[in-house]
């Protein structure tokens, strides 16, 4: 694993560092928790389910949206967002082989 590190170009350690802060935030993990369980769901019901401001949910969908963690699609006047399943179990993947080598 170290030697992974170590080959890493700076423009890849701060694409790292970006991702691993992106899913740092308890508002994050709550959007991923429902996302997970309800496949798809809209600003409005987000931020009913968070019970945060509508302009806060919308930050931390673009900070998730920007790492590829969180997708968006627009059906009729609504937009719903989606969790993209392949890239956060990659993620997963890769912190757990982290905690695994460190312990």
């Amino acid at each position: 694993m170290a030697k992974q590190i170590k080959n890493l170009s700076e423009e890849q350690t701060d694409r790292a560092a970006s991702l691993i802060k992106s899913l740092s935030h308890p508002m994050r993990i709550l959007i991923i928790k429902y996302l997970e369980d309800e496949k798809e769901l809209s600003i409005t019901q987000l931020y009913k389910l968070l019970n945060i401001e509508q302009s806060t949910t919308s930050y931390h969908l673009k900070i998730l949206k920007k790492q590829g963690i969180i997708g968006a699609k627009r059906k009729a006047t609504s937009i719903l967002h989606y969790l993209k399943k392949d890239r956060l179990e990659y993620i997963i993947e890769c912190v757990s082989r982290l905690a695994v080598s460190y312990y």
